[in-house]
């Protein structure tokens, strides 16, 4: 705003000149009474904390179904961790299994245990086909194992080698189909029959 810089002249100088009186405010009436104002203020007062209280409960309720939202999420998450915790677990404990299994020395009670297993699946079936690992055929021939050479007129047992067979398992033929008693085959049961 632009100051004013000149200066006023008047033709004569001003008599009775005065400065008008402030108006009131409060334009009720002339000299309005100290309990108006009480009661102005009151009023404005209860409508500013009913309308506090309005936003208050709103914000509430926004917090509230909030809250319950979260809740629920959680609810869902919870059982959802745990089923997928429980398959990580699972997991790592055969994948340890297997690691623990594959160092494992191969001795010649492990492979007859292996192949006394097989055959008490197929007890009964005449021809049978052993496949073992050749180092396990090996040890069972140097071992001096009791399957290897059966009692007399006990030879439907036939063992040969074969590299298909992984150390510490067999395979076993009959003429109704294989009996896979190889360890990666038992421990892939184990796995499947625990996740699911």
């Amino acid at each position: 705003m632009k100051s004013w810089c000149e200066q006023i002249k008047l033709p004569s100088p001003l008599r009775d000149a005065r400065v008008p009186a402030p108006t009131p405010v409060m334009t009720s009436g002339a000299g309005a009474a100290p309990e108006q104002w009480q009661s102005s203020y009151e009023l404005g007062r209860l409508e500013g904390e009913k309308s506090l209280a309005e936003q208050l409960v709103k914000q509430r309720a926004e917090m509230h179904e909030l809250f319950q939202g979260a809740l629920a999420s959680l609810r869902q998450a919870v059982p959802q961790v745990v089923r997928d915790t429980e398959s990580m677990v699972v997991s790592l404990a055969l994948e340890i299994a297997m690691k623990l299994v594959g160092e494992l020395p191969v001795t010649v009670p492990m492979v007859e245990a292996a192949v006394r297993d097989a055959l008490a699946e197929v007890e009964g079936a005449a021809q049978l086909t052993v496949k073992l690992h050749p180092a396990d055929l090996e040890l069972l021939q140097s071992g001096n194992s009791s399957l290897i050479a059966p009692p007399e007129g006990a030879s439907d047992i036939t063992f040969v080698a074969s590299p298909e067979v992984t150390r510490g398992g067999c395979l076993v033929q009959t003429r109704f189909g294989i009996v896979d008693a190889r360890r990666e085959t038992k421990l892939d049961l184990i796995k499947r029959s625990l996740l699911s």
